[in-house]
Order: structure tokens, then sequence, then C-alpha cells
């Protein structure tokens, strides 16, 4: 069953959250989660509701709740969230930002896609094309990939490491990946020690699932566009890519930026995941109204008695 808060407001429950998080310094596992159900049944109501209503209606919930998070995050002005959505093809980023954002205030809000590295990108470290595009103190941004790409489409497509002109003698092979790790650590730490909350995110699709999803789009002229044939060829690496996120996950999920794995197969259960996952991070900061000074109070107050002073 799902839980509230003190305040009454849906959460997910705690055994939920605490599925969907590595652990650290654990192992991710993914061959062991599941990608079609988590084990703690937060869909159960009272009555005979279908799970997809049930989740419709906890995502409506989660919805109006980031609403208010991020009106407390723009008035409070000290902390920024970073939603980092990690998956492969397929697995639902867009159709997850486009579902569980769609009450937030655009002026807020910023979602930064990222694909195929720029010539000027690539000559810059890994790191540099999204610390750019971080969110600013009293905003949510939204990564769709990041800089874990540089620790997963390029291991598993070595041959894309002479486009990033590393200096003669840096580590190749599993000597990278762990520099690569250690660097991607210390920057979220620092992004964390410096007011930006980091929601990290893994939708985990199966294969079935995928395969699935490429014949509709290909077989629904309304979702042509969405199919590409490196989307196929990328399949072909399907496993290559498991387990390239089973170590980069394993290595950075740290206590500072956990890692969640969210299974995917069912898009109205993982949407309503992905937005109980963000208010849970949201609330950890326990944001509060700021409190106005003596003289901001004065002012109100003089406000008040001068728009209470005109004639109607």
């Amino acid at each position: 069953m799902s839980g509230t808060s003190p305040q009454g407001h849906l959460r997910l429950p705690h055994a939920v959250v605490e599925e969907l998080t590595v652990r650290p310094g654990s192992a991710a596992g993914l061959g062991a989660r599941s990608t079609t159900e988590t084990r703690a049944d937060w869909l159960r109501a009272a009555g005979l509701e279908r799970p997809h209503d049930v989740a419709e209606r906890h995502l409506a919930a989660f919805r109006e709740e980031i609403a208010r998070a991020q009106e407390l995050l723009w008035s409070s002005s000290s902390w920024s969230v970073l939603l980092v959505l990690q998956a492969l093809d397929a697995a639902g980023k867009d159709g997850t930002i486009k579902h569980v954002m769609s009450g937030v205030n655009p002026q807020g809000c910023s979602v930064s896609p990222f694909k195929q590295p720029s010539p000027r990108e690539l000559a810059h470290d890994f790191l540099w094309r999204c610390a750019a595009e971080l969110p600013e103190r009293g905003h949510i941004g939204i990564f769709n990939r990041s800089y874990y790409e540089d620790v997963l489409v390029v291991r598993v497509h070595p041959e894309l490491l002479a486009g990033q002109h590393l200096p003669p003698g840096s580590p190749s092979g599993p000597g990278l990946w762990a520099q690569r790790f250690e660097a991607i650590n210390s920057f979220e730490r620092h992004l964390v020690n410096n007011g930006t909350r980091i929601v990290k995110i893994f939708l985990h699709v199966s294969k079935r699932e995928q395969k699935r999803r490429f014949l509709e789009r290909l077989d629904e002229p309304a979702k042509n566009w969405k199919f590409s044939s490196a989307d196929l060829a990328e399949r072909a690496f399907f496993d290559q890519y498991q387990q390239a996120y089973e170590e980069a996950i394993t290595a950075t999920s740290t206590p500072w930026a956990p890692w969640h794995v969210v299974p995917a197969d069912h898009k109205h259960a993982m949407r309503a995941l992905v937005g109980g996952l963000l208010v849970d991070a949201v609330e950890r900061l326990e944001l509060h109204p700021p409190s106005p000074r003596p003289e901001e109070s004065e002012a109100l107050r003089a406000a008040r008695r001068a728009l209470e002073s005109e004639p109607d």
C-alpha cells in the first residue's frame, strides 16, 4: 500500500524506495531485478481498481507534489534538483519526462538531451557538456542521458575513444573506466555539497519488451518517426549494454547520489514510480517557505493597509 507524509500527501512506501535503490557498496544486480514489477505491492488498493488505474491516480498525485516542490525550490533558492534518466532505447525516457513533469512551471524546469557529442564537446573533458547544462538554484533540471554515456556507449563501442583526444599515456581498458567512475563520483559529490540534489534513475526494460515497442513503432505510421535503423544496430549489443550498466551503476551508486532501478516494461507503473522517487528525494530536503525579515514584514503590513484603505 502507498503511504502518506506527515502532512497527508501521497508517498511511495519506504519499502518500495528501498527496493528500487541500489545500496552503495553493493552490486546493482540487474539480472536479478524485475523489469515488470516490484516485490512490495504498492499498487494494491481498496475495491476492484485495476493496477493501471491506481498507477495513473498515483502519478497525478505525484505531479501535484512535484509542482508544489518546485514552488518551494524557487522560493527558497538554496537547492536545485537534477534528475538523471538513463536507459536503453525504447525504455520510455521521453514519455516519462512528458508525463511526470507535465505539471511544473516551465520557467523553473529544463530538459537537456545528450546525444552524439559535437566536435566542440569532444574538445573538452567528458563531463564538460553536462556541467554546462546543470540547473541553477531553485530549478529542476532533467538530463535525458548524461555524462554516463561516456562509461556506457563508449565502453560498448571503444572505437569512439579515438575522437575524444585523450592525452598520451591515458589509461585504457578497466583502468580508464575506473578513472571515469572516480571522476563521476567526485563530480556528483561536489554538486551535492554545493546544493544540487541528484536523483539518478535507470529505466530497466527487458529485451522482449524493447522488441515489442520497436515493432509497434514500425506497425503504426504515426510512430514511424521514432524508429531508426541505428536502434536495431544497437539492439545487437543489448547484453553488452546490460553489463556496462551493471558495472557503472555498481561503481557510482553512492551515499550522496544513489541509483534507483525502476521496472520499465509497464509504462503506467514506471512513470508513477519515477514521480514517486522524485517526490521522495525533494521531501528529504525539508524545504520551507522563507520567513520574511522584520523590515519585509512591515512592508507587507503597509501594503495591506494601503490596499484596505482604497475605496471599493
